[in-house]
């Protein structure tokens, strides 16, 4: 199972001002795995499975891809500043990171991305349709997408090679205080655990169930590791 990011938080990390510190970052993800560790022990995360409707969780699911989506449409329509966290002017139709490279890369995604699943075999045209699919389906488009995308930056700008620096880097323990915990706890947790709830444990769980229903999922068992991690 992937591991579910902090979307709520990091936004609000890199977004709001004024910014979250090291240690007000660390305490929202405390205080949310906490949360869905108290929760998974209790046995509450199982009552709210039950009760909570199918739809939301569809309706959370499909908010978050338009909203991914959205987000890389602005990406590929508009210069970025992601250290400043700010948009720029119209990015160029040509060059390394032009909008005809980035077309480009969402077309190969999308050729390339299926479920690989099987036709009713009626007609040998739908078999090597199904077998071309499930051919493409097997290439990581994503990963030679990413890479793809770390050789043009090193092209666009050769001077990074000379600010590499290798690691690992040195480890140190924070220092989190109680106002940490509670800026965040307010801006940080509160709105990642309604998303945690529904999206790394009850979507995750209701998909599983959906794909392998002979293998039921264990929402506590899933709540208590999504806790855990």
């Amino acid at each position: 199972m992937p591991v579910q990011p902090m979307k709520s938080i990091a936004s609000v990390a890199i977004s709001e001002q004024p910014l979250l510190t090291l240690s007000q970052i660390a305490a929202a993800g405390i205080c949310t795995a906490s949360v869905l560790l108290v929760l998974g022990a209790t046995g509450l995360m199982s009552w709210l499975y039950r009760y909570i409707p199918l739809p939301v969780v569809r309706g959370v699911q499909l908010s978050q891809g338009l909203s991914f989506a959205f987000t890389a449409i602005k990406y590929i329509r508009y210069e970025q500043d992601f250290a400043k966290n700010q948009q720029g002017g119209d990015r160029s139709w040509l060059g390394y990171d032009g909008v005809v490279v980035a077309l480009t890369a969402v077309v190969f995604l999308v050729i390339t991305t299926g479920a690989g699943e099987s036709y009713d075999g009626e007609r040998r045209v739908r078999v090597r349709v199904w077998r071309r699919l499930k051919m493409m389906s097997s290439i990581p488009s994503a990963l030679i997408v990413f890479i793809l995308g770390i050789v043009l930056c090193f092209a666009i700008d050769p001077s990074i090679f000379g600010d590499l620096q290798f690691g690992p880097s040195k480890f140190h323990v924070l220092t989190i205080t109680w106002d940490d915990f509670k800026t965040g706890f307010l801006r940080g947790a509160v709105p990642q655990i309604p998303l945690s709830v529904l999206n790394s444990v009850i979507a995750v769980c209701k998909l599983s169930n959906d794909l392998f229903p002979e293998h039921e999922a264990s929402v506590t068992a899933v709540s208590v590791s999504v806790g855990h991690l």
